[in-house]
């Protein structure tokens, strides 16, 4: 099997899905006690039109032959003003998920171009939640992920350009964020020679159609020959990769669609020569019994190549996974229609109404074309499900949803089934880095690992950008569980920030490379503390933070939101009450900080003496805890600071004893260092919640999570 999509080597040990066990609503995820499948499913009036108001009372879900209880309903209905205004809330199992696939051996170079700007029109037509991905294909490399599965949609952009050039290794291993905005003063760096620049406001150049035709020769592009023994072995190696990723693509959540931009391959090689000279001479040749003389492929073609274009698109059938075909010859225009290659339309009409999908021609606005297909789907009804005694074996299970009685004139467009997760080390590097990407979409909280994270926005810079460090504690016991004390651990860790409208501005991600022989004493007593950093622009953010074991794939997603204030309101800000731990307890890494780029000051320091917070602190019942607060646009003067204690839940359930012993006021940021003592708490999960006033009477607020530890006898 040969599934190419351009993966660095690095990541051939990492970005698995675990074997956890089950908590929340996790979707389709691989878990020791319960696995819930959920399935999207549209249901179409005779008009074509989505049907809405049904409950999970009208629907039936059989796996086999066997009706399964309905555990799970939701329904997500995308022309509803409210859920475009909560677009980052609609589940992964009711995102659409759209897949553009540039076919750059089948393909004109001035066609790849057209494509490229048919499908920025397309972009615009997409839901807010609709997420993106990006590829090409050629036959001597087999697909390649240029960018993931996304929100963002000027990664999108950026992608777009830069289809059909050698751009080299992204710095995001889950290819992701393509570029972001300047980090830590650096100048901008170009990733290739077709590339302006990555900072923010420049774009990549994109690459021309001689270009990508230097890219196809630099890949020996030999495919596109008239010889039909070469159309051949282009099919073949096309219908292998293509096989490959469409069992990629089932184990995404989600309706999908393949977006296939191509000029075609040569419909002749499966239904024979529409040379009805050749026809004639050949039928002549066979009725005088001068049989020699017929060449059955070229009158019949290649049943072996029909074989396996059926083969393939059964597995892209089984994925749930509709190609929508786009005859980008189509959009050539004048003399340069002449130059497309023989036959393709046909060959792109097998492969859309195969998997359900259509085909797009002579459409220079595929935006409006599609329509049809997005107003069609967007209301989605969610039904979830859990098979019992399933093998984690990568199996094929059959899927079938009915409605129940009186509503049986309604078309349904549903999943026609799932694969059983497969363990971790059968998973190939793609299907890793897919599953990592969208779970970090996804946006939901998941995963056994535990994991606390801390991240607050110091003072914004000259250049407008908050200093934001971050920093994770994850569970050592759990990181190792399962494991060998010996060898090394690869851990990794992805930490992304999401603004309002779905971008990532800014990422960290890190593999650490753990000898346990040396540290896993440490790992089995506390665990292991990462300290890195992002550079924000004032805004809302959500702090997606994962963490992975990258040989069990046992892993942890948590979800951390951040405010970062606009230094130009001036009104006082109080950042989260950070509370010292004592050195040594904690197997400590840093961020490696790119070649080029300056490692910023450690923010974390009292009376010129740094230390280390803890991200959700452990406080003993009755006793003082140092505490150190830090706030800006503070009046001069005394302060004053009022404490509460919420429950989890944000119940109020006492205030403690919170006093500052000094203040060390510098340039507008002030740090004050004081202690707090809890009220009377039963062990468990809080929060507190600290207001500080100055002389001015402006007031800031800001609220920490801390546990109460158990009492030790």
């Amino acid at each position: 099997m040969r599934l190419a999509f351009g993966i660095p080597i690095l990541l051939t040990a990492a970005l698995a899905v675990p074997p956890v066990h089950a908590q929340k609503n996790q979707g389709f995820s691989e878990t020791t006690e319960v696995v819930a499948v959920e399935v999207p499913v549209q249901v179409l009036g005779k008009d074509g039109e989505p049907v809405r108001g049904l409950t999970a009372d009208d629907f039936q879900v059989f796996e086999g032959r066997r009706a399964m209880p309905i555990t799970g309903f939701e329904v997500v209905d995308l022309q509803v003003p409210a859920t475009a205004a909560r677009a980052a809330a609609v589940p992964a199992a009711a995102r659409r998920h759209f897949l553009l696939l540039f076919d750059l051996s089948f393909s004109e170079p001035r066609s790849i171009v057209k494509a490229r700007e048919a499908a920025r029109k397309l972009i615009l037509g997409l839901h807010s939640s609709d997420v993106i991905a990006v590829a090409s294909y050629h036959a001597a490399t087999g697909p390649t992920l240029v960018l993931g599965f996304t929100s963002d949609r000027r990664q999108v952009d950026t992608a777009l350009d830069s289809v059909g050039v050698d751009n080299g290794n992204p710095n995001d291993p889950l290819r992701l964020v393509m570029r972001r905005g300047p980090r830590r003063g650096a100048p901008a760096q170009a990733s290739s020679p077709n590339m302006a620049g990555t900072v923010e406001g420049q774009s990549y150049a994109a690459g021309s159609a001689d270009d990508i035709q230097a890219y196809n020769d630099k890949l020996n592009d030999s495919m596109g020959s008239s010889d039909m023994e070469g159309q051949k072995r282009a099919v073949t190696a096309l219908t292998r990769s293509f096989a490959d990723l469409a069992k990629v693509m089932g184990n995404v959540q989600g309706r999908k669609y393949v977006v296939y931009l191509s000029e075609g391959y040569d419909s002749r090689l499966l239904q024979g020569t529409t040379d009805q000279a050749k026809v004639d001479e050949m039928a002549a040749a066979s009725q005088s019994g001068e049989m020699w003389n017929v060449d059955s492929e070229e009158r019949y073609g290649s049943t072996k190549t029909a074989n396996d274009v059926e083969r393939m698109l059964e597995e892209f059938r089984r994925a749930d996974c509709v190609i929508q075909a786009v005859d980008i010859g189509g959009l050539q225009a004048g003399a340069e229609v002449g130059k497309r290659r023989a036959g393709g339309k046909d060959s792109l009409l097998q492969m859309a109404k195969g998997t359900g999908g259509e085909l797009y021609e002579n459409l220079n606005d595929l935006s409006s074309a599609m329509d049809k297909v997005l107003r069609k789907t967007s209301v989605t009804y969610v039904l979830a499900f859990q098979p019992e005694k399933l093998k984690f074996d990568g199996s094929y299970h059959k899927l079938r949803v009915e409605l129940k009685s009186g509503k049986g004139n309604a078309r349904i467009l549903h999943r026609p089934g799932y694969y059983a997760p497969k363990p971790f080390a059968e998973r190939n590097p793609f299907e890793r880095l897919l599953d990592a990407g969208t779970r970090l979409m996804s946006g939901e909280e998941a995963g056994a690992l535990g994991i606390s994270v801390l991240a607050a926005p110091f003072r914004v810079s000259s250049e407008g950008l908050a200093y934001v460090p971050v920093v994770i504690e994850v569970d050592g016991p759990g990181l190792i569980s399962g494991l060998s004390p010996t060898g090394t651990l690869p851990a990794e860790i992805y930490v992304y920030a999401f603004d309002a409208a779905g971008a990532i501005p800014d990422f960290v991600t890190q593999t650490l490379g753990l000898d346990l022989a040396k540290v896993e004493p440490v790992l089995r007593q506390s665990g292991l503390k990462f300290f890195g950093h992002l550079d924000l622009f004032p805004g809302t953010y959500s702090l997606r933070v994962m963490v992975r074991n990258g040989t069990n794939g046992n892993y942890g997603l948590r979800v951390a939101s951040l405010t970062v204030p606009d230094p130009v309101e001036q009104e006082p800000v109080l950042l989260p009450a950070f509370f010292p731990e004592a050195p040594g307890k904690w197997l400590m890494a840093r961020e490696v900080v790119p070649a080029g780029e300056k490692t910023p000051p450690y923010p974390f320091m009292v009376k010129d003496q740094p230390f280390i917070p803890a991200s959700k602190p452990v406080l003993a019942l009755g006793q003082p805890a140092a505490v150190s607060l830090v706030g800006y646009n503070l009046a001069p003067g005394n302060v004053q600071v009022r404490s509460e204690v919420l429950s989890a839940d944000g119940r109020e359930v006492g205030a403690g004893e919170l006093q500052v012993l000094e203040r060390e006021p510098g340039g507008g940021t002030d740090r004050l260092k004081g202690t707090f003592r809890p009220p009377a708490l039963e062990p468990g999960e809080y929060l507190l919640r600290v207001t500080l006033t100055d002389a001015d009477g402006g007031s800031g607020t800001s609220t920490t999570p801390f546990v109460i530890a158990k009492k030790t006898s």
